[in-house]
């Protein structure tokens, strides 16, 4: 019997695919979609960072809230994320992060209003 309503991703059978959320694709970042509404801009994915990769300096236009899987990720103050640990961004918040090892993050992006 299947579940209605239900949808699985295998993640450790899926490969990234090339990252282009933030406009033009990013080889150094890759990408896997869970849940995540291109229309919506809301959903979850995975990201993995490439090391030495830096992400662009952006503002959330919603919440958005990762978990670290594996490698670290630093954020724009300096802060070092971790294996097992949950960062949350509230709309408005404007930073950009780097990695020197590489990182896999799970990302949850939500209410966040697309429009013209």
């Amino acid at each position: 019997m299947q579940i209605q309503g239900r949808r699985l991703v295998r993640t450790k059978d899926t490969p990234f695919g090339p990252y282009d959320l933030e406009g033009p694709v990013q080889p150094e970042f890759g990408l896997i979609l869970l849940s995540y509404d291109r229309e919506t801009g809301n959903g979850s994915y995975l990201m993995r960072l490439d090391p030495g990769s830096e992400t662009i300096a952006h503002t959330h236009g919603g919440t958005e809230d990762f978990y670290v899987i594996e490698g670290a990720l630093i954020d724009g103050d300096g802060t070092v994320f971790g294996p097992g640990d949950f960062v949350s961004y509230q709309p408005g918040t404007r930073h950009n992060s780097r990695t020197e090892t590489g990182c896999v993050l799970l990302v949850c992006e939500w209410g966040k209003t697309k429009g013209p």
